[in-house]
């Protein structure tokens, strides 16, 4: 299976800051796939390099294509959705659908009406009298309406109240996503994407911290929470991260059997929230 995503020795530099390190990665089709690390770790540089928006060494390959030197074609098949102030806000709901359907030839003004008739947003509406959340709607709406093949969301419910994000995410989820689509979304809400993803990318220092797809996550990863009197025994086993809680030791292993672990206290699959900051504070491969 062709990856839509391909990368090998990927680097971008800032005249002597290197933002992301030589990184090697595979994002196949059909796949959500969560880019999470923390300010400054490199997310929007490569987000930036995959959309053809930014210069970089070795090797790179979205939907078959060169970002940097065929990114007319590239757009054909791929959305991109930044913080939603990127709208303009002198413009009309009209006029944006006017202009989408004149740049982009797999926009479908049927479909993106269909959306916008679920939301109280008219096209009369200028984007200056929308609400922040409304002003998501239609951003959204414009985009499921556009038959891509790679959507990139970067931190798309920034700002967001949780009615909105939850709206945002089951939208996405159940009107647009199927088996032909890949989605890559950066955000630093982990905890409201979880549940959708199937792929999970930890990104630290330019580099790749983790890289799995989730049923793997599960495989691979467990939480033991074990009174004070168990924790040396807990420590012995090496784990990845200990953190307490409410005067239990909770402890993170990685590629630990539970069946040793299970005599010691409480196992659990950690959120990916917990991993994220195991992963950052801690350190996996």
């Amino acid at each position: 299976m062709t990856p839509i995503v391909s990368a090998r020795g990927l680097t971008k530099r800032y005249g002597r800051t290197l933002a992301v390190d030589h990184i090697d990665l595979d994002i196949p089709p059909g796949r959500i796939v969560g880019l999470v690390g923390p300010n400054g770790a490199g997310k929007t540089s490569a987000l930036k390099a995959i959309l053809g928006l930014a210069t970089y060494d070795g090797e790179l390959s979205v939907l078959g294509k060169n970002p940097s030197r065929q990114r007319a074609a590239l757009m054909e098949d791929v959305c991109f959705i930044a913080d939603v102030a990127v709208l303009p806000r002198w413009i009309r709901v009209w006029q944006l659908l006017d202009i989408t359907e004149g740049i982009h030839p797999r926009f479908s003004r049927e479909r993106c009406l269909e959306y916008l008739a679920l939301t109280k947003v008219t096209l009369d509406h200028k984007v200056k009298q929308l609400s922040k959340g409304m002003v998501a709607q239609l951003h959204l709406a414009v985009v499921m309406a556009i038959d891509a093949r790679l959507l990139v969301l970067d931190e798309p419910t920034l700002g967001l109240d949780i009615l909105y994000r939850k709206q945002f995410y089951t939208s996405l989820l159940n009107d647009y996503f199927d088996e032909e689509r890949t989605i890559l979304i950066t955000t630093h809400q982990v905890e409201e994407i979880e549940h959708i993803l199937t792929d999970l990318i930890f990104i630290r220092d330019g580099r790749i911290a983790l890289q799995a797809t989730m049923e793997e996550v599960e495989n691979r990863y467990c939480e033991l929470m074990v009174r004070p009197d168990r924790a040396d025994e807990a420590r012995a086993l090496g784990p990845l991260y200990e953190r307490e809680l409410f005067g239990r030791h909770i402890f993170l292993y990685d590629n630990v059997s539970r069946e040793r672990l299970a005599g010691l206290g409480e196992l659990h699959t950690p959120s990916v929230a917990d991993l994220f900051v195991a992963t950052m504070k801690g350190g996996a491969s």
